[in-house]
């Protein structure tokens, strides 16, 4: 049984190749890329197969059984490109896909949600057994911040108190590995998030503990979050966006006490106490 993982070379896409590795003989799983040069060190088979070119999707996706659709990263271009790759699954014969979604995708506020609809429909029109791995935030998508927040002394946002259920790449790359490799997921899905929920508050003092520095939350507005984030470089749009992103937090988008992640990996997922030192191994702390 051949594996095709699309985004292979994306920070997700790298952990699930490696993972499978440990479970899949090499020659049964196929990297799916835009470049096969990027993923020369990935130790696979890598075919080009750019999204945004249908004609190089149905020769790559040739053979292939099991498809792990992991959502592409062009927010406003994804619902077009991810039709495109099922399209092409269709009249290659692949026999299951499996899709990267977003933590309760049918009713959730972010704006992310609406292309992970489109997507789940399709999906579900394709007529291939398929399952939605509904991914809740990446713990990395915070702990990214962490060396502005030493550098600042505040940790920033606009998620008030909100309850985040965070899980890290390599937790939700095992549960990705965990339904390519085993049977009885078709026409599953799955919410998947971490077992433990915190607030940016508690992420803050967890920086502080290991820090030995006294970092607060500074709980920001929406629109001046979004201020803040264009004044460090990041584009005002995609500023905007993650402001918004944290203001749903705020009102409970991302939490999720279901624990189906943990049951699907058959572990705890990963303690925010172990992704803070984890990031910090490689966050300057400063004097």
């Amino acid at each position: 049984m051949k594996i095709g993982i699309t985004g292979a070379t994306g920070q997700l896409g790298r952990l699930v190749v490696s993972k499978l590795k440990e479970k899949v003989a090499t020659e049964n799983i196929v990297a799916l890329v835009r470049s096969a040069e990027k993923a020369s060190d990935l130790g696979v088979e890598a075919r080009e197969a750019d999204y945004d070119k249908p004609e190089t999707l149905e020769r790559a996706l040739e053979g292939i059984d099991t498809l792990l659709l992991i959502s592409g990263s062009e927010v406003g271009q994804r619902a077009a490109q991810h039709n495109n790759v099922i399209e092409a699954a269709k009249n290659a014969g692949i026999k299951r896909i499996a899709y990267t979604s977003i933590l309760h995708a049918e009713n959730s506020p972010i704006s992310l949600a609406e292309e992970h609809r489109a997507t789940e429909a399709a999906l579900k029109n394709s007529e291939i057994p398929y399952t939605l791995l509904r991914n809740g935030w990446y713990t990395e998508n915070y702990t990214g911040s962490i060396q502005g927040a030493l550098a600042g002394g505040a940790f920033i946002g606009s998620a008030g108190e909100g309850k985040l259920s965070l899980a890290t790449r390599a937790d939700y790359a095992d549960a990705a590995v965990a339904v390519l490799t085993s049977e009885g997921h078709e026409g599953k899905v799955y919410e998947l998030a971490g077992d433990e929920a915190y607030t940016l508050s508690d992420l803050a003092a967890e920086i502080s503990k290991q820090t030995g520095k006294d970092i607060p939350y500074k709980n920001l507005s929406e629109a001046d979050y979004a201020a803040a984030l264009t004044s460090f470089g990041l584009p005002e749009g995609l500023a905007q966006a993650i402001a918004s992103w944290d203001a749903a937090a705020a009102n409970g988008a991302l939490h999720d006490d279901s624990r189906q992640l943990s049951s699907l990996i058959g572990r705890p997922t990963t303690p925010l106490s172990v992704a803070v030192a984890d990031a910090l191994k490689g966050a300057p702390q400063g004097q």
